[in-house]
């Protein structure tokens, strides 16, 4: 059976994420234990108990986050063997664990790299006072040009009638007071540290450039479509490129989603503690099938799906 698997992005994490599967299944466990090793912290403490503050922190959700999609991929390709992977893809933070799940890089090289990826991402957040907002019902047009007039980034074109902004706060809160006159039906301010994907990233960009180019990358054995281009990457030097462009970048998930259906792909696979990337799929094509594993039973009803 032909599968597309997609990983979670920041904004999924969840207080008890994982400790289900790693009480059910010892190669989770162990890999939550390489986990905490390689990083000298307990992050699978953080990701069990919380609390979800801690959790929230860039710094903590990202590996977090990146390490339940890998112990979800783990127990399913035991489970599901006959399962064949065609192509991965993650949104923002995803598109790493989609590379590690792909064979870009071992697990302990992406968890490092997405551990400073969230920790530089946390230093530029503290200082630049940025802020998103998730435009939604209005055309691609009007939002871009409401974002040019605002002087903000256009962040997230996740699917049809959701695209998300970034940039200062004073510019957001422009765009989210004029949001009506240019017909898009509600502005809603994030509850986000501040401005992803936006040029206010830059430092963060920089610095996660200098460890891109000091890891251990090779070519993927699946296609992985990225986010900057919504193509996928094969090559260590594009592939380093682009997710290097993609913090300052805009995320085009729909457009990556579109690409991977043209490609012949009906069915998607996500791993990750909620259903977004799901139901975002689901809006964007209602004929393809999309199952969404968070955790053990969730784990359990897909293996019998796939059976």
């Amino acid at each position: 059976m032909n599968a597309v698997l997609l990983f979670s992005g920041q904004g999924a994490q969840k207080v008890g994420m994982g400790k289900d599967l790693a009480e059910a299944y010892p190669a989770v466990r162990a890999l939550f234990d390489q986990a905490d090793a390689t990083l000298g912290y307990s992050l699978t403490n953080i990701m069990f108990e919380g609390p979800i503050e801690e959790l929230t922190k860039t710094s903590r959700c990202q590996p977090a986050l990146y390490a339940h999609g890998l112990a979800i991929l783990e127990v399913l390709k035991s489970k599901a063997p006959a399962l064949n992977v065609t192509a991965t893809a993650g949104l923002s933070l995803g598109e790493f664990t989609a590379h590690a799940a792909a064979g870009t890089f071992d697990f302990a090289t992406g968890l490092d790299l997405v551990f400073q990826r969230g920790s530089f991402m946390e230093e530029a957040c503290e200082n630049t006072k940025g802020a998103m907002v998730a435009m939604l019902g209005g055309e691609e047009s009007a939002i871009r040009e409401l974002a040019k007039e605002c002087d903000v980034d256009v962040a997230n074109l996740n699917s049809p009638g959701q695209i998300v902004l970034s940039g200062s706060a004073e510019g957001i809160a422009d765009a989210a007071a004029k949001a009506k006159d240019k017909g898009i039906k509600r502005a809603i301010t994030l509850p986000v540290a501040g401005a992803y994907h936006s040029r206010l990233m830059k430092s963060a960009q920089d610095k996660l450039a200098v460890a891109l180019g000091a890891a251990a990358i090779q070519s993927p054995k699946v296609p992985v479509v990225c986010n900057f281009e919504a193509r996928p990457v094969s090559t260590p030097e594009e592939i380093r490129a682009t997710l290097t462009a993609q913090v300052t970048g805009s995320v085009r998930w729909e457009e990556s989603v579109r690409y991977l259906i043209a490609q012949g792909n009906t069915l998607f696979i996500e791993l990750g503690p909620d259903a977004a990337l799901a139901g975002m799929v689901g809006k964007i094509d209602k004929s393809v099938k999309v199952i969404s594993i968070k955790d053990a039973a969730s784990l359990d009803a897909a293996v019998a799906q796939l059976q």
